[in-house]
């Protein structure tokens, strides 16, 4: 098995892409108005439109509902991702902290209210953990 991605449903598919272009640097893949993918190295962030739902089952998935999913991004320097997206977030739940587990992270809500973590480990054992 390969876990290759996590899939947001939203009812504005552009302003959500438009954010994680701007937090993670990454250049969406569009498949239709509906559809569109942020791809990095190691797993997809797939972003769908409130119209796809009805293709798997209407109703399962509604949109800005999310309370227990937080969505991670390794980065190199999570200070610098703080800095860049000062004047860009609404909603910062946390500013950069050193975690015990040894990973200094960022909290934040995208525009659907979903909590996004950013993060770079700091502590030798959490820079092993992480090393490519």
């Amino acid at each position: 098995m390969n876990f290759v991605s996590t899939r947001i449903i939203t009812g504005d598919v552009a302003r959500l892409v438009d954010f994680y272009e701007r937090a993670t640097g990454a250049q969406a893949h569009w498949s239709t108005e509906d559809f569109a993918e942020l791809r990095t190295a190691s797993a997809t962030l797939a972003i769908g439109s409130t119209r796809t739902v009805a293709l798997f089952a209407p109703g399962s998935a509604r949109p800005a509902e999310n309370n227990t999913v937080i969505i991670e991004f390794l980065v190199a320097d999570v200070d610098g991702v703080y800095r860049n997206l000062a004047d860009f977030v609404a909603d910062f739940v946390t500013e950069p902290t050193t975690m015990p587990w040894g990973n200094r992270s960022l909290l934040l809500r995208d525009p659907d209210g979903n909590l996004v973590n950013f993060f770079t480990p700091v502590t030798p054992m959490a820079i092993e953990k992480f090393a490519r």
